[in-house]
């Protein structure tokens, strides 16, 4: 088990129906029409689901990838444009360029800001970033990438962290932050890519007890860093959907 570092217990986190799925990004609907297909199964306990055209909307609309959104909103799930603030580098200005292509071309309910800072001084670029979000989107959906445990204040900055992001072999003796526990489990996703199936119940156990809500798991492999092992189903697909139980996009 992993070690847990926490001062308060959520009962609600041991819940099976709290947790759901974060899609954090499928290939384009023409390599990988199956993936998309998938998340419009009615009862499919899913929570958003992340569209990333090119490394963001790309340079024009794509009228497949406007398809598939469209057909996961008509299915009542959230759709997050997919936004890499490259750790901090990436320019305001470059950011809302690419939101609102997002926001023109595929009428995105929010954002995923990928490789989102995770240091105290970020924080004010970060909340700058994601107040005139929530003002173009007058409300939606915006989760920050992490892909780890950022300084506590970036809890306020958004409605979900994504505060695990890497393989089975971490995450399966991961800590959780202290902080963590003053908010509920619906606040933190954990994406964890090879995942054996033997140990799927044990990776459902761990995110219930550390607290999250949102969830991807997937036996692919990032094969040392060349390949994205989020953009294809994981082999065991039905198995997880069946473990977790229908749902409804919260």
């Amino acid at each position: 088990m992993p070690h847990l570092t926490r001062t308060g217990a959520r009962s609600s986190a041991t819940d099976a129906g709290s947790l759901g799925f974060g899609i954090p990004g499928y290939a384009h609907p023409l390599v990988a029409p199956v993936e998309w297909a998938e998340l419009t199964r009615p009862g499919a306990p899913l929570h958003w689901a992340v569209l990333n055209v090119a490394n963001g909307p790309g340079t024009r609309p794509d009228p497949h990838c406007l398809e598939a959104a469209g057909k996961l909103r008509n299915a009542g799930t959230r759709v997050l444009g997919h936004l890499d603030m490259a750790h901090g580098t990436r320019s305001f200005g470059e950011l809302l360029s690419d939101a609102h292509r997002f926001l023109d071309w595929y009428q995105v309910d929010g954002f995923c800001l990928d490789r989102c800072p995770t240091e105290r001084a970020a924080l004010p670029e970060v909340r700058r970033t994601t107040s005139t979000l929530r003002s173009l989107l007058k409300g939606g959906h915006l989760v920050l990438g992490h892909g780890t445990h950022p300084y506590a204040g970036y809890a306020e900055t958004a409605d979900q962290l994504v505060t695990f992001a890497g393989p089975w072999s971490e995450y399966r003796w991961s800590q959780v932050a202290e902080w963590t526990a003053d908010h509920p489990p619906e606040r933190f996703c954990h994406f964890v890519h090879g995942v054996p199936r033997t140990h799927l119940e044990e990776a459902m156990r761990i995110a219930r007890w550390q607290g999250a809500g949102t969830i991807y798991f997937t036996d692919r492999s990032d094969r040392g860093g060349t390949a994205d092992p989020w953009e294809a189903l994981p082999g065991y697909w039905d198995e997880i959907v069946s473990r977790i139980g229908p749902g409804v996009s919260e």
